[in-house]
């Protein structure tokens, strides 16, 4: 999947991100609140795979006194971040790479949403374990990204659900349908309970569903 380096795709992703995800500005709001409950007014938060900027924006603006640090491999995707954030970027630190390059912490908060379904089973892992050890204890952490049964025939239909729903929702019959045959054959999609297992492994506990959607899952944890 390398539409993180197609000009077109990257300038589009806001707008296709929410033609794909149901209720994706609500995830946003959601994943926001449930940080908030512990999270400090003048608290600090990291977002991983923060490219596209809308869960920073999103913050940024609820939570007038959080700083947010943003970690995405794309340049151009953190780019498209900085000008979505427009007068709020002053209030958020950009970082390219993967998780490595986030700083240190302690952060108060995390969030990893559309992005960890991209990561095999031990790159997941790995990245568990790099946001788990820059939280505080007991600091909130919210996931969010495709999760399902891997019954290839089940997985099919609730992909097929997905680009039904994309094409309702504007997009190209044809470009949604490519898009659920590239997902099916190049994300190494797991399962949820495979997900929670691998938080757990990672050291988060508490671990609860606070969204599906057809596809996607999201979850809320503790460090």
């Amino acid at each position: 999947m390398s539409s993180f380096s197609d000009p077109k795709a990257i300038s589009d992703y806001a707008q296709n991100a929410l033609r794909r995800v149901p209720g994706l500005r609500a995830v946003h709001r959601m994943a926001g609140l449930l940080m908030a409950e512990s999270t400090p007014a003048d608290g600090r938060v990291l977002v991983i795979g923060a490219g596209g900027g809308l869960e920073l924006t999103a913050f940024a603006e609820s939570f007038p006194g959080w700083a947010l640090d943003g970690v995405d491999p794309s340049a151009d995707m953190l780019g498209l971040a900085k000008t979505a954030l427009g007068p709020l970027a002053s209030r958020v630190q950009l970082h390219q790479g993967y998780v490595e390059v986030a700083p240190k912490g302690p952060f108060d908060a995390a969030s990893c949403l559309l992005t960890l379904h991209f990561t095999t089973e031990a790159e997941r892992y790995r990245t568990l374990c790099e946001i788990h050890a820059r939280l505080k204890p007991g600091a909130v952490f919210v996931a969010m990204h495709y999760s399902m049964s891997d019954t290839p025939g089940e997985r099919d239909l609730w992909l097929s659900r997905c680009a039904a729903f994309a094409i309702a929702s504007g997009v190209d019959p044809e470009q949604a349908k490519t898009a659920a045959a590239a997902i099916s054959q190049q994300l190494p999609i797991l399962t949820p309970d495979q997900d929670e297992a691998l938080m757990k492994q990672a050291g988060f506990s508490d671990i609860s569903t606070f969204y599906q959607s057809l596809a996607f899952r999201g979850w809320v944890a503790h460090a």
